[in-house]
């Protein structure tokens, strides 16, 4: 059930945005193993443009390298999977909230609430994310397909409301 404003603003927004992904992993090398990567670019090919895909070790300086390159090449959303977990070399959220400049809290929140209907009280453990950084949206997923599946579910339709929104 949406607002009237919601339903307005969604009419004025493109559906032409650009988007890059970002897996961050020590073990998958190859896209063909990113089961993740590969589930989101298909989910993003079927409504938006696809403009870059990397996967990268869980470095902090890689990643913000990688952020750096997508924003300069103006993609429009950016999202990442992998390291937003507990474990010491789960670097992602540390990253990206350092270069927002505003946090968008709802993501995570609802991501949150979504994940315990399904896994319970193991979705305290993650630690999903989103915020703006220059005039780009990232979302941070943790790493396990059903749980960017869930992500996924909760965003994708809404994609241009935010990039009309962080554009203005």
């Amino acid at each position: 059930m949406k607002s009237e404003t919601a339903k307005e603003h969604q009419k004025e927004s493109s559906k032409d945005i650009s988007c890059g992904i970002i897996t961050l992993s020590d073990s998958r090398k190859s896209k063909k193993a990113d089961l993740s990567g590969k589930y989101i670019a298909q989910e993003i090919e079927t409504r938006y443009t696809l403009n870059s895909r990397k996967i990268i070790p869980d470095e902090s300086k890689d990643l913000i390298n990688a952020i750096n390159e997508m924003v300069d090449d103006d993609i429009d959303v950016i999202l990442t999977t992998g390291g937003t977990g507990l474990d010491a070399r789960d670097i992602t959220v540390e990253t990206v909230e350092s270069l927002f400049r505003k946090k968008l809290e709802g993501f995570g929140e609802i991501f949150r609430v979504k994940s315990y209907e399904e896994i319970g009280a193991a979705a305290l453990l993650s630690r999903a994310t989103a915020g703006i950084y220059k005039n780009t949206v990232i979302f941070s997923m943790p790493g396990s397909p059903n749980a960017v599946k869930t992500a996924l579910s909760i965003i994708i339709d809404e994609l241009p409301h935010f990039v009309h929104h962080v554009k203005k």
